[in-house]
């Protein structure tokens, strides 16, 4: 099996009203799918990882609006699959259809994605 590059989507700043503990909190959810995903055998990504400190470098001269959904559009074009997780979120939705326009999986479940190991209860 090749490793996949996988973009997990949700909620980032969705539902905080701008609560930055909120949004770290909302951050801490979407990480939480990146070390089972590694275990399977793939690379995880989150836009926010890349989004983040290119969006601190503009030293204000850019929105979040400028740079998050872009770094997510320009990311899934080396994306092999997205992993939606719930939770609503506009970013996540186009993440999904941007995949689904370019043929790529989409899994709303960890267990979904191939090479997925149980986690021990």
């Amino acid at each position: 099996m090749k490793p996949m590059m996988i973009l997990i989507a949700g909620p980032y700043r969705s539902g905080t009203g701008g609560d930055p503990d909120l949004i770290a909190a909302n951050l801490a959810r979407l990480e939480e799918a990146a070390w089972p995903i590694f275990q399977a055998g793939h690379v995880p990504m989150i836009g926010e990882w890349v989004a983040l400190p290119v969006l601190d470098q503009a030293h204000g001269a850019a929105t979040a609006e400028d740079v998050l959904y872009p770094t997510a559009q320009r990311l899934l074009q080396h994306c092999d699959a997205v992993l939606r997780l719930p939770g609503e979120s506009t970013g996540a939705d186009q993440d999904v259809a941007i995949a689904r326009e370019r043929g790529l999986p989409v899994y709303h479940r960890i267990e979904e994605i191939p090479g997925h190991v149980a986690q021990p209860a």
